[in-house]
């Protein structure tokens, strides 16, 4: 078999399709429900969230047996996350308050390294581009870094990834029917350059 012959695997559309609708069904509901569905949905994704991180240590330290490479990593991060994933699930309330908070506080962080690493690009040639958004970078990291333990932050991060959930889970729904209908067979064209070919009756 030659590389030509060679097709790569993608993802099924109705994957796209059906992480879009349950992105928008998400983020619609954690916007326009009652407070009280408000609540329900997001203490379950917070008790999803839990399991999520406590099933995925479990895994990260049993690959262990199969992969040592970065084993010291792997063993770290299966051990925090079997924590994590713990904590949330004994302590689902708590969490649910401390969750927002602590995802505004990493998002800092990532900004302030994310800006960093920006300017050490810049000033080895990155270009002014590179200067500008590692500037802006930071300060967006050290606001959120500041300010993550604010009363409303977040409650306010929480309403920003509503809205990013319904944008992006509308993304993904048009994506989806895009891959669909270029996949169909009406409008694949024909891969090898021939002529296709149509069917004779014969007449008796």
């Amino acid at each position: 078999m030659t590389a030509m012959q060679m097709t790569t695997k993608v993802r099924p559309w109705w994957l796209l399709l059906v992480n879009g609708i349950l992105a928008v069904v998400i983020g619609g509901i954690l916007l326009w429900s009652p407070v009280k569905t408000k609540v329900n949905t997001y203490m379950l994704l917070v008790s999803v969230l839990g399991f999520y991180w406590l099933f995925r240590g479990i895994f990260e330290i049993v690959h262990l047996y199969v992969d040592h490479t970065a084993w010291g990593w792997k063993l770290f991060m299966g051990i925090v996350g079997i924590m994590a994933g713990s904590y949330i699930l004994m302590y689902p309330v708590a969490s649910g308050v401390i969750l927002p908070k602590t995802f505004v506080l990493v998002l800092g962080i990532w900004g302030l390294i994310e800006g960093v690493v920006l300017l050490i690009m810049a000033f080895n040639g990155g270009g002014w581009g590179a200067g500008i958004l590692g500037g802006l970078a930071i300060i967006f990291g050290g606001a959120l870094v500041v300010n993550y333990s604010t009363p409303g932050m977040g409650l306010s991060f929480l309403w920003v990834a509503s809205i990013f959930a319904v944008v992006g889970g509308v993304t993904l729904i048009v994506q989806a029917f895009r891959e669909r209908a270029a996949g169909s067979p009406s409008a694949s064209p024909v891969a090898d350059g021939s002529e296709p070919t149509v069917a004779k009756n014969k007449v008796k």
